[in-house]
């Protein structure tokens, strides 16, 4: 179902049977579309959650992934978003699912969002897949403020992390720092940037992205896998 956050944003929920458990779904830098729509509804056949997600570029005519200006456009539409604007549509969408108890994943872009939406206090259990560990130069805004910051003011919540060890936008060095600070890594060798969420990607790895939905549900779900 379509629905409109109190910002004005434009969201999609899958309502789920269970009335206890609820998803927010941050897309990545090319927004909310049918992959992210369809992963709500995939997403909550299978753990009967409420699963909501928004376009985090919202009001904004950008250019779509089949257009060759495409990423710089968005790139440069990035550096205008603000923590407060994005984290306060991920809390809203949170509120849509009528339930206490939110979790919150996010892709890419969206990956740093969810890293960021951890010192929110509405989420109790964060998934970043391949989320930036420090915000990139390119992206540097006044708005913005830097995820292990974030983290270091989570509390409780709890935070995991889906990593590609061949991903430039998550450095070793960082992907260390994200141990430090107390979120459960779990690296995929020899993937690179993208490989679970997005069949269409040449990154895309069906073994590994199965295998880390499987971790992530898990983990939202209270589990901690080990190996």
């Amino acid at each position: 179902m379509d629905l409109t956050l109190p910002s004005g944003c434009a969201a999609h929920v899958a309502r789920g049977e269970q009335p206890d458990r609820g998803l927010v779904v941050i897309p990545d830098i090319w927004g909310l579309r049918p992959l992210f729509t369809d992963m709500c509804h995939a997403v909550s056949a299978r753990t009967g959650w409420t699963v909501v997600s928004f376009e985090p570029f919202p009001g904004q005519d950008l250019p779509g992934a089949d257009d060759p200006d495409g990423g710089p456009r968005r790139f440069e539409a990035l550096t205008g978003l603000t923590d407060e604007a994005v984290l306060g549509d991920a809390v809203a969408a949170a509120e849509t699912t009528e339930c206490a108890s939110v979790g919150l994943i996010g892709f890419c872009m969206g990956g740093m969002y969810a890293l960021l939406s951890s010192a929110t206090g509405r989420f109790d259990r964060v998934v970043s897949f391949y989320g930036m560990i420090t915000v990139p130069d390119a992206w540097q805004g006044s708005g913005h403020g830097e995820p292990l910051d974030a983290l270091a003011r989570r509390g409780d919540t709890q935070v995991a992390s889906i990593i590609g060890t061949e991903d430039a936008w998550t450095p070793p060095e960082a992907v260390e720092r994200l141990e430090a600070a107390g979120v459960t890594v779990v690296r995929y060798d020899g993937a690179d940037h993208g490989f679970v969420h997005d069949p269409s990607r040449p990154t895309h790895r069906a073994d590994d992205a199965a295998d880390a939905w499987d971790r992530a549900l898990a983990f939202l779900d209270g589990v901690v896998r080990s190996g």
